[in-house]
């Protein structure tokens, strides 16, 4: 799963961020999320319908190379050195929470716009 899809406003003033200033928050976000293991991917599923391994997606997706490589970018180690690590078995509160925000998953990628 992986929420990759939603509308973006024909004038997003996210688009006219710069590229450094916009890979720098990037970075920070990632960070926090490495140094936030506590933070489970399935919470974060749950709250905000995205979780590493979704960053990961987006960075292989957008930089031509497989999932592992990079869900590895984002986890600072390979993705099955990092569940031994920090993964836990989700509750099934979990999982409902996680359903419930994926059903909110939009409907067109990212960054695209409808024709």
């Amino acid at each position: 799963m992986s929420c990759s899809d939603a509308k973006t406003a024909a004038n997003d003033a996210l688009d006219a961020i710069d590229d450094a200033v916009a890979a720098a928050a990037f970075r920070r976000l990632v960070r926090l999320l490495r140094y936030r293991s506590d933070a489970a991917n399935i919470d974060l599923m749950g709250l905000a319908g995205f979780c590493r391994n979704c960053l990961g997606d987006w960075i292989a997706e957008a930089g031509g190379m497989d999932k592992e490589a990079g869900r590895a970018i984002i986890h600072g180690m390979p993705t099955a050195e990092w569940k031994a690590l920090h993964h836990v078995a989700a509750t099934p509160e979990q999982l409902a929470r996680m359903e419930e925000s994926m059903a909110k998953k939009p409907l067109r990628p990212l960054g695209t716009r409808q024709a």
